[in-house]
């Protein structure tokens, strides 16, 4: 006679809860990180991916709270893998976040305001400089293995921050929205050499303006700006990925920090 396999509710209870929780945090985690969380993924692979790594991490976690899925301690707990889960993906956006902003404000002093398309990614209208740039962050982002660091760095969040139902303490958001700061400045530093020459630029077309009223600065001060921050954008792009890597690191070097300010 084969032997039969009984299976209790309380087994089956302690089984789905040792992958829901983990399923839940990696999930906030791909649906709003860099790369996993773009809108042209497909949510089925997101979902998937996500089981996958619960399935594979779930057997390291150790001894979970005894608590039922179905009751308000469950909930909370649920809760706060969510939330713990999107504010690491959220902290990784900051980088990305940043070059936009600095391809926003280039794009504004190079004249192209108005050249913006909609960015399925933001839910807005942005402009064509910002979005490139943003593409050219994600191939450095995929070229430096971030995608599979960001991976490593969600499988040890489960013994910085295991699963508790504890609440989280306020100190680590204090930490996360004080590292969005580094949007405006760090935006600013990467785009004040264009910013600075086309200053320049335009300043110099204003004093021949005054020098000489009869040359029409208005109908060559576009073509030359914009041409003069092509060139520019030409002499940025070698120092973009020296400029990013430290920041992806220091990202990465955040999210460990902003867990222990949760304990």
């Amino acid at each position: 006679m084969p032997a039969i396999i009984s299976v209790t509710s309380e087994q089956l209870s302690v089984w789905m809860v040792a992958f829901l929780w983990p399923f839940v945090r990696m999930l906030a985690l791909i649906s709003t990180a860099p790369i996993f969380g773009e809108a042209t993924v497909p949510r089925t692979a997101k979902i998937g991916l996500a089981a996958l790594l619960a399935m594979v991490i779930a057997p390291t976690l150790g001894e979970l709270p005894a608590v039922p899925l179905v009751s308000a301690s469950g909930l909370w707990i649920l809760i706060q893998q969510v939330l713990i889960g999107a504010a690491m993906g959220f902290s990784m956006r900051l980088v990305f976040a940043l070059v936009q902003a600095a391809g926003e404000y280039v794009g504004l002093q190079m004249g192209l305001s108005f050249a913006s398309f909609f960015d399925p990614t933001s839910g807005g209208t942005t402009m064509v400089l910002a979005r490139l740039l943003n593409a050219i962050a994600m191939l450095i982002f995929l070229a430096t293995n971030g995608h599979l660091m960001l991976i490593m760095t969600l499988a040890e969040s489960f013994h910085t921050l295991p699963i508790a139902d504890a609440p989280l303490a306020a100190g680590g958001w204090f930490l996360l929205v004080s590292a969005g700061s580094q949007i405006v400045s760090g935006g600013l530093m990467l785009a004040l050499p264009i910013i600075a020459t086309l200053l320049t630029l335009n300043l110099a077309m204003g004093i021949l303006n005054r020098v000489s009223p009869q040359f029409s600065i208005f109908s060559v001060g576009f073509p030359v700006t914009l041409l003069a921050g092509m060139a520019m954008l030409q002499v940025l792009m070698q120092y973009l990925a020296p400029f990013l890597e430290p920041r992806l690191m220091g990202a990465f070097a955040f999210i460990p920090e902003f867990l222990q300010g949760l304990r």
